[in-house]
């Protein structure tokens, strides 16, 4: 990465998170990202810089990207094998997350005049999603595997599409809708793991489910934020904006407690959820 030296440099974020955006090696995008966000958090010298974000993110030439009922369906057992696919299609789901927080900062930021507040929540995401993507490609590596190894599908960037005009839309479907879902499956997997004595792969999705309720947390505060700007109801929009930008249903049961705790209330989804 450049031009990230030293404490009296000033550093240009949204390009360099453009360059990120573009990169096409998995392990160079995470280890980028983390550099990125310790370097804003660390600088006395700030500079947004101005970017424009690229259409898609740059991919490794694998894994193979198939339509999302392609994809195999993954079942965790003792072997290695059902584990290996549950992990490579969560690495996988980690790291277009990595993109899609470094594309709500560069698309937004300067379009919707957001606060710094708001980009260094963002900061803070990409670092996170790019932890969660190593901690998994590293253990998939122990397992004998990498990313890239099995197929998976791109469904989460037709959505970043989708919504790349709205960032409202973006905010309710991408952090309140696929993160959130996440707090409802993620303990799930984690018994399933230590009933196969997979204790490793456990206590990594411990970490990521615990980063997840900060950034459905930090996700719920700017849909308000935004919701406040345009003298919407929060709850109202939401349901309009998830009906409109999100082509599935939201699947019970739900982990409220999760939720609860990241402040994602059940008045917004239980409505649109799938009787």
């Amino acid at each position: 990465m450049t031009n990230i030296c030293g404490p009296t440099e000033v550093l240009a974020l949204l390009p360099q998170a453009t360059e990120i955006l573009k990169t096409t090696n998995a392990d160079t995008k995470a280890s980028n990202s983390r550099k990125l966000a310790s370097a804003w958090k660390n600088f006395d010298l700030i500079d947004l810089g101005h970017s424009k974000a690229p259409d898609r993110p740059g991919r490794p030439s694998a894994p193979v990207l198939l339509r999302p009922r392609c994809v195999p369906r993954r079942r965790i057992n003792r072997s290695p094998v059902g584990r290996i696919a549950l992990l490579h299609a969560l690495a996988h789901i980690e790291l277009n997350a990595v993109d899609l927080a470094w594309d709500i900062l560069v698309r937004f930021t300067e379009s919707q005049k957001l606060p710094s507040a708001f980009i260094n929540d963002w900061v803070s995401v990409a670092d996170e999603e790019a932890k969660h993507f190593a901690l998994l490609n590293n253990r998939l590596k122990d397992l004998g595997s990498h990313y890239g190894a099995l197929p998976a599908h791109d469904g989460l960037w037709e959505i970043a599409i989708a919504t790349a005009n709205n960032f409202s839309a973006r905010l309710a479907v991408v952090p309140l809708v696929l993160e959130a879902r996440g707090l409802d499956v993620t303990p799930i997997m984690i018994q399933k793991l230590e009933r196969s004595n997979d204790y490793k792969s456990a206590e990594i999705l411990r970490i990521i489910h615990r980063d997840e309720i900060k950034h459905v947390a930090i996700g719920h505060k700017w849909f308000k934020w935004a919701c406040r700007n345009s003298k919407s109801d929060p709850v109202a929009a939401f349901k309009m904006l998830v009906q409109r930008y999100y082509k599935g249903t939201l699947k019970a049961p739900f982990n409220r407690e999760s939720r609860d705790r990241a402040g994602f209330t059940a008045e917004f989804y239980e409505p649109l959820s799938a009787k």
